[in-house]
């Protein structure tokens, strides 16, 4: 046996799939793996690489008899980025942030943008007594309920057996 039957690039008999008009297994395996990391991100309902596949912002929601209320961590906004709406039981906090930052003496420039929508549903509050505020990147949403809503909780005994 020579040395060149031992280098396959050399021998032509020896021909890559590529060559043969078959799908390359590289390429197959490549689409393949996308495929199921798009199916198993789609499983959870998020889009992938997204601000909501993140969970961003964090959104904590507290419940008392008398009110509800949705704190938002939104570090590096200010009040101006942020938009609280309330529309049809559903509490929606957007926004976005533009950054841009410019060196000439290194020259380098840099740009961010990100755009985000968190979405709390909410039964039975006063829509006309709902107030917000906004204090060291924290956007508290005060939302009263309807006295209609505070009589129809109905407290249940625990039985033990």
């Amino acid at each position: 046996m020579a040395l060149r039957d031992l280098i396959p690039w050399n021998n032509g008999s020896r021909d890559l799939s590529l060559h043969r008009n078959e799908p390359n297994p590289f390429l197959a395996l490549h689409r393949e793996m996308n495929r199921l990391f798009d199916d198993a991100l789609r499983s959870f309902d998020i889009a992938p690489f997204s601000s909501q596949a993140m969970g961003w912002p964090s959104v904590e929601v507290n419940e008392t008899e008398k009110e509800v209320k949705v704190i938002a961590e939104l570090p590096g906004l200010e009040e101006k980025d942020v938009n609280v709406e309330l529309r049809d039981g559903m509490l929606t906090i957007s926004g976005e942030k533009k950054s841009e930052t410019e060196d000439k003496e290194r020259r380098f420039s840099e740009r961010y943008y990100g755009r985000f929508e968190r979405s709390v549903p909410v039964d039975d509050v006063d829509q006309d007594n709902v107030g917000a505020s906004f204090k060291n990147g924290v956007l508290t949403v005060t939302l009263p309920k309807l006295p209609t809503a505070q009589q129809k909780v109905k407290r249940i005994a625990i039985n033990g057996k």
